[in-house]
């Protein structure tokens, strides 16, 4: 009966020590753990994701003093470029011209292949007075997934027109409403043209409402799009340029701003 009751004495030592040994083992376990911190929402900058990662700790660069935008901006060339899309339009694109050589201003138009072959004195004018032209597809086509191959037809075939009527080569695409496959880029020799402010002056006819809406949001090296299909964007388009001209702006051709 006494060793009966030694044995069942050994089993429970046994299976404290065995539970203490866990406890030990699981304690030491998470002293050395270091926690792990989350990743960066993803609004945060490409920096601070390789900051938080540790593996590119080492590629880190120095942290570059930052600069104080009230202080420097005047520092700045303050350039800024205007854009036009969709003509020439028979009506409101020469009054556009006619404000822009009165101002000594150059602005980049990007045309479709189909408005330029009814109205090429109007294209002849834009290059002759030394503003840029881009290509802006023949029939202002947008790309899908499925017409890649009618979509770069339709540029080489504006490039052709813009070079019958001009002389120079077309290198600068404002693709349709921004839709762009990068292969275009080798396949052709064209580059893209997005923008930066848009006012959305296809949809409204308020002078008022679309300046307001460049002006207060423009800052230095910003590409402006506008649609010299409207009059609207006709008369607002001048007042723009004589409100930034006052600022201090420089207007500019987008290769300029692309390829400083």
């Amino acid at each position: 009966m006494k060793k009966k009751k030694n044995n069942v004495w050994q089993k429970r030592a046994i299976k404290d020590l065995l539970f203490l040994y866990l406890v030990i083992a699981v304690a030491f376990a998470f002293q050395n753990l270091t926690p792990i911190k989350p990743p960066p929402p993803p609004y945060e900058t490409q920096e601070a994701i390789l900051a938080w990662n540790p593996a590119f700790e080492l590629l880190r660069p120095e942290p570059e003093e930052k600069m104080d935008f009230a202080e420097d901006i005047s520092d700045l060339a303050k350039k800024v470029a205007i854009t036009f899309d969709d003509g020439p339009h028979p009506v409101y694109t020469e009054p556009i011209l006619d404000g822009l050589k009165e101002r000594g201003v150059k602005a980049t138009f990007f045309i479709t292949g189909d408005h330029a072959e009814q109205y090429p004195d109007i294209v002849k004018r834009m290059y002759e007075e030394g503003h840029l032209i881009g290509n802006h597809t023949y029939s202002h086509i947008q790309l899908t997934k499925y017409n890649l191959a009618e979509f770069a037809e339709e540029l080489l075939l504006t490039s052709q027109i813009i070079a019958e009527i001009t002389g120079a080569e077309t290198l600068f695409v404002r693709p349709p409403y921004g839709l762009w496959d990068i292969r275009l880029e080798t396949d052709l020799n064209m580059f893209p043209v997005m923008w930066t402010v848009d006012p959305r002056d296809w949809a409204r006819s308020n002078v008022s409402g679309i300046v307001n809406d460049v002006v207060k949001k423009v800052k230095p090296n910003d590409i402006i799009l506008l649609h010299d299909e409207y009059e609207s964007t006709q008369n607002a388009s001048l007042i723009i340029i004589d409100q930034l001209l006052e600022a201090g702006y420089e207007f500019v051709t987008v290769e300029e701003i692309l390829l400083p």
